[in-house]
């Protein structure tokens, strides 16, 4: 679904150029916005009392980059506590604002500060508020830094240059309806992942897979284990030393059985995967991830690149 947001961040000029660049982002055009003034020209809004603030208008594509994301990659190009200044542009023009024209994105913007505040000591200085008169500016400053590639920019070419590879990790690998999982899935796995079923051991599909590779969720395709992190635990399931990064799982207290365990979910998918255990490799960490092969698809490292795994090949 495509949205809206409209960020103010120091000079349009370059902040339009690295908006422009993250994938998911369908048009962007820079104009003025939440000033006292219609039909405000750039002479006016850089030389007189308008209240107008450099901004740009952003269109994105929701299914593929959300509004969280979106907020965290424009943080990276501005001083979020600086007041009225960014870079060597000072004036109320070139302070920094978040303007909505959805209400509901109201609270997902202060959930989104108060996050970014933990990492400062000063109050953050971005302003939160509805866009209002808002106007497109003159067509010179569209797109300015692609028609004048030498142009004044407050912005590092290097952030344009990553902006190209951000991916939002959580639409990337959505989770899926139940709808869509029994239809996508085999009994067992919808059960073992859906219903926290455990499957049979050393019946199993990867426990005694061994080839160079990577295991992702069998729901989402989040990646999540590596072959060079399992090893043989004589359990019958899948163990691995580590998951690829603690942030792509999650933890949960498990007392069925009659006894205490620490249940394992993936992220996003938030699929069951299996249990983590203090009886791995010493040498490796000392835990051991149980994991139930339902819960996984593994691709051989010679099939990750077409995959769109490529970007873990470094890890070998």
């Amino acid at each position: 679904m495509k949205k809206e947001i409209y960020l103010a961040g120091g000079c349009f000029w370059g902040t339009e150029k690295y908006l422009q660049n993250i994938p998911g982002i369908v048009a962007t055009e820079v104009g003025y916005a939440n000033g006292n003034t219609e039909h405000p020209t750039y002479e006016e809004v850089c030389s007189h009392n308008t209240g107008h603030a450099e901004t740009v208008k952003v269109e994105y594509d929701d299914t593929v980059i959300s509004l969280p994301y979106l907020l965290d990659l424009y943080y990276d190009v501005i001083n979020p506590v600086s007041v009225n200044r960014q870079g060597g542009d000072v004036g109320s023009q070139y302070r920094t604002g978040i303007y909505y024209t959805d209400e509901q994105d109201a609270p997902v913007i202060q959930r989104s500060i108060e996050e970014l505040q933990k990492r400062y000591k000063e109050t953050i200085a971005i302003e939160r508020l509805p866009l209002r008169n808002y106007y497109k500016a003159e067509e010179y400053h569209q797109k300015y830094l692609d028609k004048n590639p030498g142009g004044y920019c407050h912005i590092g070419a290097d952030k344009f240059e990553k902006a190209k590879e951000a991916v939002d990790i959580s639409r990337k690998f959505a989770k899926k309806t139940v709808e869509e999982l029994k239809q996508s899935l085999t009994e067992e796995q919808f059960e073992v992942t859906q219903n926290s079923a455990t499957e049979q051991p050393f019946k199993n599909e990867y426990f005694d897979e061994f080839r160079e590779g990577i295991y992702v969720d069998i729901t989402t395709g989040e990646p999540l284990f590596m072959s060079y992190d399992k090893f043989d635990s004589g359990c019958g399931w899948p163990s691995f030393s580590r998951p690829i990064s603690k942030e792509l799982i999650k933890e949960a207290a498990d007392h069925s059985l009659g006894r205490h365990r620490t249940e394992v979910r993936s992220r996003h998918g938030d699929s069951h995967l299996g249990h983590v255990f203090e009886d791995g490799p010493e040498e490796s960490g000392g835990l051991r991830y149980c994991i139930n092969s339902a819960s996984l698809r593994f691709i051989p490292k010679d099939e990750m690149e077409k995959e769109g795994y490529g970007e873990y090949l470094i890890l070998f």
